[in-house]
C-alpha cells in the first residue's frame, strides 16, 4: 500500500510502500512497530498456544493480537476509536467495520495467553555492547520499579481477586517492572494484588537476573532475605536504604564509605546529599545511604556510585488508569 503526501511549493514529496496484509488479516499492522512484532511471529505464538480461530472470520485471532496491542497504544480511547486507529490507513482496501460487542468478544476470544507468550518472546535486554550509558563497568544496569496505585475497573471479579478498598475506591493493583536502565526496555512484569507487596512481585522476576548485571533500586528493597536472593544470582546491588536502618561500620574508606553487613551480604555503605530536578524546574534534595556489594572502592569509587544512582529515575512507570476506560470493562483476573 503506498503513501503519498502533497507537500507545499519547494518541498520534495515523499511516497513509500507499507506492507499490510490481504482480506480480512488487514488491519493487523501496527505501522513501523509491526517489524517488532511480525505477522510470522504471532502466527507462531497463536499457533503455539493454540489460540488460532477455528474458523475464518472478519476478525481473525491474528487481528485480535494488533488489536489488543494498539489498545496499549491508545488507553484513553474506547474499542471502536481504537480501531479505527488501527485501520486509519487502509484506504481504499476492504475491512470489516464491527461493533464494539463484536470488539470486546474478539479480545475475550483472543485470551491473555497468546498476549502473555509474545511478551515474554519480546522481553529482555536490548543494549549492545556498545550501546552508550548501560553499564556501569563490566555490569549492565538494570532496576526494579513498582506502582500500587493503578486502578482497576470496580467488578465483582476485580473485588474478589484484587480485595475492596475502602471509602467505595477502586480496586488497586500492584505492577512491578525489571528494566534495563539505559535503554528502558522491559525485561520481565508480573502485577496482582497490593497485598503481596512490592519485594514478593520482585521476587518473581529473580530468575530473570544474570552475572553480569547490576540492580539498582529504591527505599524497601533492603531485606536481609530479599538482598541474600539477589546476590545469590550472582547479580551486583546499588540501592537506597530506608532511613531508619542502622547498620555498623566495620571498615572505614579513604572515599568515605565504610563496609558493613546487611543479614550474611558484605556491603558498602556511601551517604551523599542528592539533588533531584523535575521536568518543572522544582529542585529537592535529600540525604541518601546507598548500599552497594560493590566493595572495591579503588575500582568504584563512592561518587561514580552516586552518579550512577540518577540512572535509576530514568526507568519509566506505567501508570494507567483503567477505570477511566468505560466502555472497557473488564475483569483483570483473565489478563493477569
Amino acid at each position: 500500500m503506498s503513501e503519498h503526501y502533497v507537500l507545499p511549493l519547494g518541498l520534495t514529496a515523499v511516497s513509500r510502500v507499507t506492507t499490510v496484509a490481504q482480506g480480512v488479516f488487514a488491519p493487523g499492522h501496527l505501522g513501523e512497530l509491526t517489524a517488532l512484532m511480525s505477522f510470522e511471529l504471532v502466527d507462531a505464538v497463536l499457533e503455539e498456544t493454540g489460540s488460532v480461530q477455528r474458523r475464518l472470520r472478519d476478525l481473525p485471532s491474528r487481528v485480535g493480537v494488533y488489536f489488543l496491542l494498539a489498545m496499549c497504544l491508545f488507553p484513553e480511547v474506547g474499542y471502536q476509536l481504537v480501531w479505527q486507529k488501527l485501520t486509519a490507513g487502509l484506504a481504499g482496501l476492504s475491512f470489516a467495520t464491527p461493533t464494539a460487542k463484536a470488539l470486546r468478544d474478539l479480545r475475550r476470544r483472543v485470551g491473555s495467553t497468546p498476549m502473555r507468550r509474545l511478551c515474554d518472546v519480546l522481553c529482555g535486554p536490548l543494549a549492545q555492547p556498545r550501546t552508550p550509558g548501560v553499564r556501569f563497568g563490566p555490569y549492565r544496569t538494570v532496576s526494579f520499579d513498582g506502582c500500587g496505585s493503578l486502578k482497576a475497573p470496580d467488578t465483582a471479579r476485580n473485588r474478589a481477586w484484587l480485595g475492596s478498598p475502602g471509602h467505595g475506591g477502586y480496586p488497586l493493583l500492584e505492577l512491578m517492572t525489571l528494566v534495563e536502565t539505559g535503554t528502558r526496555a522491559l525485561i520481565g512484569a508480573v502485577f496482582g494484588p497490593t497485598s503481596q507487596g512490592e519485594r514478593g512481585y520482585a521476587r518473581r522476576l529473580l530468575h530473570l537476573l544474570k552475572p553480569d548485571m547490576l540492580v539498582l533500586w529504591d527505599m524497601g528493597f533492603d531485606g536481609n532475605d530479599f538482598l541474600a536472593q539477589v546476590t545469590a544470582t550472582g547479580a551486583q546491588v546499588l540501592g537506597r536504604l530506608r532511613s531508619t536502618r542502622r547498620l555498623p561500620v566495620l571498615v572505614q574508606l579513604a572515599d568515605g564509605s565504610y563496609l558493613s553487613a546487611i543479614g550474611t551480604v558484605r556491603v558498602r555503605i556511601i551517604e551523599a546529599q542528592i539533588t533531584v530536578t523535575c521536568a518543572g524546574g522544582t529542585a529537592f534534595s535529600g540525604s541518601y545511604r546507598l548500599a552497594t556489594t560493590l566493595t572495591d572502592a579503588r575500582r568504584y569509587p563512592a561518587a561514580a556510585l552516586v552518579g550512577l544512582y540518577h540512572q535509576r529515575w530514568g526507568a519509566t512507570r506505567s501508570r494507567t488508569r483503567l477505570s477511566e476506560l468505560p466502555d472497557r470493562r473488564l475483569d483483570l483476573m483473565s489478563t493477569a
